[in-house]
């Protein structure tokens, strides 16, 4: 499994959201600016993760967007299932229940089921809230000689 471009930005989208709502609504542009990532793709992920529960928007003037939510309550793996369509590891896992043929014979079926366990658990055990923290942890031993 390999995420996207797409999956990652979505997420740095986020954070940076998470990470300055204290400003109100944020420009796409001024996100743009501090990630390094280009509006016009931005825009895209913004129009898959344009939902009211994950998305606040306001137009005009003092336009941009927030999170609907407390960082808290995003988790890596809804963020990333949302902007990749899943994260199952092989494709007999996509759907539920299984709809391959062969997977009551399948004797590696249940190394996929236990990645995909993993995968899953991991991801959505951390949330935005957990990232800022992380990094507020490891910044405050930043020392400057």
């Amino acid at each position: 499994m390999k995420i996207s471009t797409k999956g990652r930005y979505a997420l740095r989208l986020l954070l940076d959201l998470a990470e300055n709502q204290g400003d109100g609504f944020v420009a796409l542009k001024d996100i743009a600016a501090r990630q390094d990532i280009s509006k016009k793709y931005l825009e895209q992920i913004v129009a898959i993760l344009n939902n009211p529960e994950i998305l606040r928007t306001n137009r005009g003037f003092q336009g941009g967007y927030r999170l609907a939510k407390e960082p808290k309550d995003y988790t890596v793996g809804d963020i990333l299932r949302i902007t990749e369509g899943g994260l199952a590891p092989v494709s007999c896992l996509d759907s539920s229940p299984n709809l391959c043929p062969r997977a009551e014979s399948c004797k590696t079926l249940p190394v996929w089921e236990g990645l995909n366990k993993v995968i899953n658990e991991y991801l959505d055990s951390i949330t935005l809230q957990d990232i800022i923290d992380a990094n507020n942890e490891n910044s405050k031993y930043d020392y400057v000689i």
